[in-house]
C-alpha cells in the first residue's frame, strides 16, 4: 500500500538532520575561532590537514578554498598549462574539465565504464594508441601538436575509479595522475589504497552537500611529494614565499578556519555516517531486488573488493524523466547527475566533440536519476521510495 500524498516527505538530501545532532560542538568551535579572530590559515586549518592527510594515506595536506579550486591549483602545482592536454571524463561536474580550460590546457575527453561510471583506461588506451606517439618521452597528440601531460580520473558518486590500468598508461607515457575525489574522500580501491592516495595529487571538495561537508566552501589537495606539497602552499598565497616575495604567479585559494573548524567536527563523524550510507546502499539494493523491478531499474554496483562511500545512489532506469516527474509528485527528491556530458556543452564546442563520441556517457546521462541515500534516511523512507517507483511501473 503506498503511502498518500503528503503523508511523506523524502528529500534528496536532509543537512538539517545531520546538524542536529552536532549543533553544539559546532557552535563551540566557530565560537572558539570568532574568539581567537584568527580566520585565515590558522591552526585548525593545519589541524584539518593533517588529519585529511592521514585518513587519506598521505603525507601531506592542503587546504584550499573549494574542490574547484583544487584541482585548478593541482594542475597549476604540475605546470599544466597553454599547448598541453588532460585527459579526463566527460561524465562529471563541470569543474573538472573547467580547471583544465583555465589554465589554458585542452580537455581530452574518454568515455567511461558503463557500469561504474567511471573513466575507462580502455578508452583512455584506445585514444593513446591510435591518436597520440610518445617522442623523446614526451606524449604528443598527433593530430592537435599538443602535449598531453595528465590524466586525470573522477572517482564518482564514492566509488574509486580502476586506478592500476590508468596508473599503468601514465607510467608507460610519462603522465602525472590528478585524482578528482570531490565525491569520494575515504573511499577504496582494491588493497584498501584510498582516494587521493594513488596520483600525483588528490583533490577533495568540502561542499556542503559531501559526505564531509562545510557550512560554505572548501577544499583540500593531498600528495606523498614533499616538493608539490610545498608548491602548493605557494600557489594557494598568491605564490609568495617569503610573504610579499613572488616567484610564482598564484592565487588567492585558502581554506577559512572558520570552515576547518567546522569540517574538524565532522570528522570525527564521518565513518559512522559512511556506514550510515552503506546500510542504505545494501536496503535499497533488497527492497529492489524484492520488487522485481530489474526489468525497468538497474541499481549501482560496488565493485569486490572497493570500499563504496555513496556520495550518491544513481539509477539507471526506463522513462527516466516520467519517472522523476512522478517521484517529485509523490515528495521524493531526485537529481540528474548530470544531464549533459562535458564534450558536449556548449562552452567546449571549439573541441569539435559530437553526440557521437563517448556513447557510454551519452547513454548515462540520458537515463541515470539520483535517489535520497543520506545517513539519516529511515527504512520507512527507503520503502515508500521504492514502493512508488514500483507503482510507476506498474
Amino acid at each position: 500500500m503506498i503511502v498518500a500524498k503528503n503523508e511523506m516527505q523524502v528529500p534528496l538530501l536532509d543537512l538539517k538532520a545531520q546538524y542536529t545532532q552536532i549543533k553544539e560542538e559546532i557552535k563551540q568551535k566557530i565560537d572558539d575561532v570568532c574568539e581567537s579572530q584568527y580566520f585565515i590559515l590558522g591552526p585548525s586549518v593545519k589541524k584539518l590537514e593533517s588529519q585529511v592527510a592521514d585518513y587519506s594515506q598521505c603525507s601531506f595536506g592542503v587546504g584550499v578554498s573549494s574542490g574547484t579550486d583544487a584541482l585548478l591549483i593541482a594542475l597549476m602545482a604540475l605546470e599544466v598549462g597553454p599547448g598541453d592536454e588532460v585527459i579526463t571524463s566527460p561524465y562529471t561536474f563541470f569543474a573538472t574539465a573547467g580547471a583544465i580550460a583555465r589554465v589554458g590546457a585542452t580537455p581530452i575527453f574518454c568515455d567511461v565504464d558503463p557500469i561504474t561510471y567511471n573513466l575507462s583506461p580502455k578508452a583512455v588506451q584506445e585514444f593513446i594508441s591510435t591518436q597520440c606517439e610518445l617522442e623523446s618521452g614526451i606524449l604528443k597528440n598527433k593530430k592537435s601538436g599538443g602535449i598531453v601531460k595528465v590524466i586525470l580520473p573522477v572517482h564518482l558518486y564514492g566509488q574509486v575509479a580502476d586506478m592500476e590500468p590508468l596508473l599503468e598508461i601514465a607510467k608507460e607515457n610519462n603522465l602525472r595522475v590528478v585524482e578528482d575525489a570531490a565525491q569520494a574522500i575515504g573511499s577504496e580501491y582494491a588493497g584498501g589504497k584510498r582516494a587521493g592516495s594513488m596520483g600525483d595529487i588528490g583533490c577533495f571538495s568540502f561542499f556542503p552537500s559531501k559526505n564531509l561537508g562545510a557550512f560554505g566552501d572548501g577544499g583540500m589537495c593531498v600528495t606523498n611529494n614533499e616538493e608539490l606539497a610545498d608548491r602548493l602552499r605557494i600557489l594557494r598565497a598568491h605564490g609568495s614565499k617569503p610573504k610579499y616575495y613572488h616567484a610564482h604567479i598564484g592565487g588567492n585559494f585558502r581554506l577559512d578556519e572558520i570552515q576547518a573548524a567546522v569540517l574538524l567536527v565532522k570528522l570525527k563523524y564521518l565513518d559512522g555516517w559512511t556506514e550510515g550510507r552503506q546500510h542504505n546502499a545494501d536496503l535499497y539494493s533488497k527492497l529492489f531486488e524484492e520488487a522485481c523491478l530489474d526489468k525497468h531499474v538497474i541499481t549501482p554496483v560496488s565493485t569486490q573488493g572497493y570500499r563504496h562511500i555513496y556520495n550518491q545512489y544513481v539509477l539507471r532506469v526506463e522513462k527516466r524523466d516520467e519517472l522523476r516527474k512522478y517521484l517529485s509528485d509523490k515528495n521524493i527528491g531526485t537529481e540528474i547527475y548530470y544531464p549533459v556530458p562535458l564534450h558536449i556543452q556548449d562552452c567546449f564546442s571549439y573541441l569539435g566533440y559530437s553526440a557521437k563520441d563517448c556513447k557510454e556517457s551519452i547513454k548515462a546521462a540520458e537515463s541515470t536519476v539520483a535517489i535520497p541515500i543520506y545517513p539519516e534516511l529511515t527504512g520507512e523512507q527507503q520503502k515508500y521510495v521504492v514502493d512508488v517507483i514500483k507503482e510507476f511501473y506498474r
